[in-house]
């Protein structure tokens, strides 16, 4: 495992291809320290769980027939990873889709609670893993709040950002972050990608997918 940062943008400053306005709803410093505490940094979200809606009971039903729907579309399943404090950082996430060919963007969708995602936005940039179908503990692993989520995972950082490019991934694509939107409980990050590239491995050709509240592979 390599944990290089020679590609790093300094803290502070717009790496290129960044927005400035993308800048406008990042938190003060103190506040990410904050809502850290003396904690490892963590991720709380693993697809599929449940986000508090209240303890009104029609909220509730509402909140998991949305849910319930939405889980019969297919998805793949990434892990988002960046370098902060020359530490390595990353959150597991469904929520992810490409947006424009020209210029070429991409967004993720994490949650407000999300304690990663903090750190994302005050490096500026970002790497989405697009996970193999023989990676669900590393799914599981970058879901958890373990106090070390890249204990024997092997990465080496990306080409323009430096961010975590985990190894055996299927593909990576390394971006900066272009805009950040506020939405609901979640923020619709919008990400213009730098560099990306697919995995030369031969022995797995599927993705890693969830589907009705579990891990799938095409062939299951």
């Amino acid at each position: 495992m390599s944990r290089e940062t020679s590609h790093q943008v300094p803290e502070g400053e717009i790496p290129d291809g960044m927005s400035p306005d993308a800048r406008e709803t990042w938190p003060h410093p103190a506040l990410i320290d904050h809502w850290l505490g003396d904690a490892e940094i963590d991720f709380e979200f693993r697809p599929g769980e449940d986000v508090p809606v209240g303890d009104d009971p029609a909220a509730q039903a509402a909140a998991r027939r949305f849910r319930d729907v939405l889980g019969t579309f297919a998805s793949g399943i990434t892990v988002i990873t960046t370098i902060s404090n020359g530490e390595p950082v990353g959150m597991t996430c469904q929520s992810f889709s490409s947006v424009s060919l020209d210029p070429p963007l991409v967004l993720f969708v994490p949650a407000k609670s999300s304690r990663a995602w903090p750190l994302i936005q005050r490096a500026g940039r970002f790497c989405v893993n697009i996970l193999a179908a023989d990676q669900e503990s590393i799914s599981n692993q970058m879901a958890s709040k373990g106090a070390d989520k890249f204990a024997g995972i092997g990465w080496t950082p990306a080409e323009v950002t430096g961010s975590p490019v985990i190894s055996s991934s299927l593909a990576h694509l390394d971006c900066t972050i272009h805009t950040v939107h506020e939405s609901g409980d979640h923020y619709i990050v919008i990400g213009r990608v730098e560099h990306l590239e697919t995995s030369d491995r031969e022995d797995v050709v599927e993705p890693l997918l969830y589907y009705r509240g579990r891990y799938r592979t095409t062939g299951s």
